[in-house]
């Protein structure tokens, strides 16, 4: 923290402390306990609650009480979709999901892995597309979606066992079977999904990678089982694609 930082941080360290509370929360991206707060951020247990319950009624924080945990709330997935209208990967990735939603007349969409759902942060639809339900902001469990499924298979066994314990599969899948299924995904480089989102739809996603080879977010497009296109065609085109957003973004080389 810089000392202009510090000087103003000491005028208004209520405000310091809601964004250190926020940054908390985006950066571990699955809800915390209070304990957890005050303990990493060194703030009194009184102070972290108040700030919390202002935090709750503005729609800033969710609480979960089962769990006694905390996690964003809608006001602050509101401001994180106004801020992917901006950021490289929705701007390089909106004129490739453009020629795939065309080339097949559906729809094509980016989403990253948010805890154990997959967030959706852009999505193009051809002319005459069916509205689905990969709208920006939209959140589906990741095993249920390809999307999901590119990304978790690059991820390390642990941290699918962390999704897997908080995310419905489908066909009730055994631990076993998911780790199975991911591995036949990460060795063809691409995912599928038949009908389980939408009736008579299928998908088709491919990872996008970051510098250093792990899943950043998704490339992938849904389209009705009767689309003329040439299926090796679809899939190749997702495939270039989403290398060339990997690329361009992160400069991953493949």
């Amino acid at each position: 923290m810089s000392e202009h930082t510090r000087r103003h941080s000491s005028r208004v360290p209520a405000a310091t402390n809601v964004l250190r509370i926020l940054t908390l929360l985006t950066s571990i991206d699955v809800p915390v306990s209070a304990a957890r707060i005050y303990t990493e951020l060194d703030l009194p247990r009184s102070t972290v609650y108040h700030l919390l319950t202002v935090m709750e009624d503005a729609g800033y924080v969710v609480r979960l009480p089962e769990e006694k945990t905390y996690g964003l709330g809608v006001a602050a997935y509101a401001m994180a979709s106004a801020y992917t209208t901006q950021q490289p990967l929705v701007r390089v990735g909106a004129r490739h999901a453009k020629f795939l939603a065309e080339l097949i007349g559906g729809s094509a969409h980016i989403s990253k892995l948010s805890g154990s759902d997959v967030l959706y942060i852009l999505e193009e639809r051809s002319k005459n597309a069916n509205s689905l339900l990969f709208d920006a902001g939209v959140r589906i469990p990741a095993f249920i979606t390809a999307s999901g499924m590119a990304m978790l298979s690059l991820r390390s066994e642990q941290q699918v066992k962390a999704t897997y314990s908080t995310s419905p599969v489908p066909n009730h899948m055994s631990f076993r079977e998911v780790i199975e299924q991911l591995a036949i995904i990460r060795e063809r480089g691409w995912a599928e999904e038949n009908e389980r989102i939408d009736r008579a739809h299928r998908s088709f996603s491919a990872p996008i990678l970051d510098h250093l080879g792990q899943p950043a977010a998704a490339l992938a497009v849904s389209f009705h089982i009767d689309c003329p296109v040439d299926p090796r065609e679809i899939l190749g085109e997702v495939r270039t694609r989403a290398e060339l957003i990997s690329h361009t973004v992160f400069g991953h080389e493949h």
